[in-house]
Parts: structure tokens; sequence; C-alpha cells
């Protein structure tokens, strides 16, 4: 017992010095996070991705990387661009992005892992988002990925169809947008800062704890730099144990303390991010299988290949 209560109190003191050193960045992605949630229109940006077919999927994962969307928001912002008749391109490419990062999460990511490798996981986003949209744009040339969505637009574009069901309608609401106050603001950053707070200390405290009671050899045999199958087995893993990013963050955050490479440690985040319960949930709401292969495939086989080149980059 005096083991357990010496090592509670020792990840205490770790998490107090931790958010200490890190609550000015969690604060600042707190308050961006707030002002794109509050400013930042879906309807407009899915009307701006069906008017410019040229550079769709680019605009797309722009968009995708720069809205703190969560998995509803995601399905949300999908379901919009379909409406407007977007084509699978942009929509997967979205899909791939999205989940990943946000200008709250670069923040929060470089707070505990440091620039160059919230810049990287960054960058990576939005070179998978491009990768996806290109396999979608490939399937769907060859027809692969006809009857694959679950709704469909309504003629005169007054909602959305279910897809095999009896016509029925998803009505398009828009009520009148007030524009945000500060005091909009300060509620919207206290949300989500408390959210985030939460999350932040309650896994880092989980975190901590598993450095006293996970030997490190294990962690260096498994995940560590020299080890060639660290990347490939952090990726699959990446699949069903990731949780959230404020959840997951810190907790992987404790496991390359412990010895897990770099390169390991991005590949399990970037698989995570888009394959969480929440994000194959909202999927499946919209699209069937094959789009959903897509989305899953590309992250789980772009999150080795960033994985191995992010460790020889480093080496």
């Amino acid at each position: 017992m005096a083991f357990f209560l010496d090592l509670a109190l020792t990840a205490l003191k770790q998490v107090w010095v931790t958010f200490s050193h890190n609550w000015p960045i969690l604060l600042l992605g707190s308050v961006v996070a707030a002002i794109m949630t509050l400013y930042m229109d879906k309807d407009r940006v899915a009307a701006l991705l069906q008017r410019r077919q040229g550079v769709s999927v680019l605009a797309s994962v722009g968009a995708a990387v720069t809205t703190p969307l969560c998995s509803c928001g995601t399905t949300a912002m999908v379901l919009s661009m379909m409406a407007s008749t977007v084509p699978w391109a942009p929509i997967v490419a979205f899909m791939v992005a999205s989940p990943m990062t946000s200008p709250g999460e670069l923040f929060y990511s470089a707070s505990l892992f440091g620039w160059p490798f919230a810049l990287t996981y960054f960058l990576a986003s939005i070179l998978l988002g491009l990768a996806g949209g290109a396999v979608a744009y490939v399937a769907e040339q060859r027809g692969w990925l006809r009857g694959q969505a679950r709704f469909h637009p309504v003629t005169g574009g007054s909602g959305l169809d279910l897809a095999g069901g009896d016509n029925l309608a998803l009505p398009v609401v828009r009520p009148a947008k007030l524009r945000p106050t500060w005091r909009d603001l300060a509620r919207e950053t206290w949300v989500i800062g408390r959210r985030l707070l939460v999350f932040f200390l309650s896994f880092a405290f989980i975190g901590y704890l598993l450095n006293g009671l996970i030997p490190q050899s294990w962690i260096g045999t498994l995940f560590g730099p020299g080890r060639v199958y660290g990347v490939p087995l952090a990726a699959t893993l990446g699949l069903p144990f990731y949780i959230n990013t404020e959840a997951s963050l810190p907790l992987v955050r404790s496991l390359f303390d412990l010895g897990m490479s770099p390169g390991a440690t991005l590949a399990f985040l970037i698989t995570g991010a888009g394959t969480s319960i929440g994000a194959i949930s909202g999927a499946l709401t919209i699209a069937r299988w094959r789009v959903v292969g897509i989305v899953v495939g590309t992250l789980w086989f772009g999150a080795m290949v960033v994985g191995f080149a992010y460790n020889l980059m480093l080496a």
C-alpha cells in the first residue's frame, strides 16, 4: 500500500510540474479553438468546395486542419458537403484530415512533445488528407464508390434522402446567425478549456502512474528506435486503443518518456485519431464500408510511412 501511495504522490507532483510549464500554451490553444468554433461557417466552407471543383481536395484539407471539429462536427460537415453534391475525393480528404488535427490541437501537442513533433504531425494530416482524396478520386472514377453514400441529395437541394429508405428527407434548417460577442468567446473558451483541463490532468496522472509501473525495458523492446516492428505495431494499436486527442496525447507522452520512439508515437496518434470509436461511428452513419476502408487504410499505411520517415530524419 505504501508503494502505491508514494507512486500516486509522485505522479501528482509530476502532473503539477507538467501543467505549470504548459498552461499558457493550453490556454492559447483553447482560445484559438473557441475563435474557430464561433467564427467558422461550415455552410460557407461546404459551398466553397462545391463551387471550386478543381481545387476541392486542397480546399477540403485546408478546411479540415483549420476547423476544431469533433467526430459529430466532422459528420455534420460531411453531410453539408454531400447535400451540395460534392464528390467523394474532397469528402474522403476531409474525413482523413479533420480528426487528426486543428489549431488548438497543434498547440496542445506542441506543449507535450515540442514544436518539431507538433508541426510534423500537422503536416502529416495535410499530406494524408491529400493522399486519401487521391485514392478516393481514382476509386470513384472506376466506379468502385457507386452506391456508397447512405444519404443522397434531395432534388432541388432541400435536404438529404436516406439511401435505401422510404425517401426520408433531412431538411436543412438555417437559423439566423447572430454575431458572437466577447461573452460568447469567453464562454466557449471556458467550455473548451475545462474539457481540455480535465482530460489533461486525469490522463497525465494515469501516464505518470504507468511510468512507475511499466518497466522501461518493455517499452524500449516493443517501440524503441531500433525496433523495426515498433512503428507498425504502434500504428496497429492506435486503431482500437485511441481514446481522443485530449486524453491520448498525455497518455502517449508517458510511453514516449519510457522509450517509445518518436516515429512510433506519431504512428499511434495518426491512426488513432481517425479510427477512434467516435470517428468510425460517425463515418458509418454517412458512408458504407468501401469509403470507410479508404479512410482507415490511408491512415494506417500513412502512419507507418510517416513514422519510419520521422525516425530516419531524427537519426
